[in-house]
Order: structure tokens, then C-alpha cells, then sequence
């Protein structure tokens, strides 16, 4: 995966937090953190995205139970 270089201003609360983290080896650097937090965001979003489409499903099975749902549509 290539990857970009970007400036970014954060609230120097966050870069405390961060330092700290480094500091105790939770992540090798600052960039190390903020890439897995931003990896984080990213999971997060897409297991938001399941779950609607999960609840969405289940919903639909309720109103119409003999109907049946492709695996393809999943």
C-alpha cells in the first residue's frame, strides 16, 4: 500500500495523549498512533455499515418471512 505524507493540526491535548502512548510503547511513533486510529475509524464505520444492513435484514425477515434472502445480496 503506497502511502502519503500529510500535515495535520491537532489540539495539543491529543498530542499529549499521543506522546504519552508512545512513550509507554503503546505505538512506536505518533504516526504509528494516528495511522491505528485512523484504521480504528475505518473498522468502526464499516461494522456500523454491517450492522445497519444486518438490522435492515432482520427487519425485512419479520414483515415477510417466507421470503428469502440471497447470499449474494449480503
Amino acid at each position: 500500500m503506497s502511502q502519503v505524507q500529510v500535515q495535520l493540526r491537532v489540539p495539543k491535548e491529543a498530542i499529549k495523549d499521543i506522546d504519552s502512548m508512545v512513550k509507554t510503547g503503546r505505538f512506536k511513533s505518533r504516526s504509528d498512533a494516528i495511522k491505528t486510529m485512523i484504521f480504528a475509524f475505518e473498522e468502526r464505520e464499516k461494522t456500523r455499515a454491517f450492522y445497519n444492513m444486518l438490522t435492515k435484514r432482520s427487519k425485512e425477515a419479520l414483515e415477510e418471512p417466507n421470503k428469502l434472502i440471497k447470499f449474494s445480496d449480503l
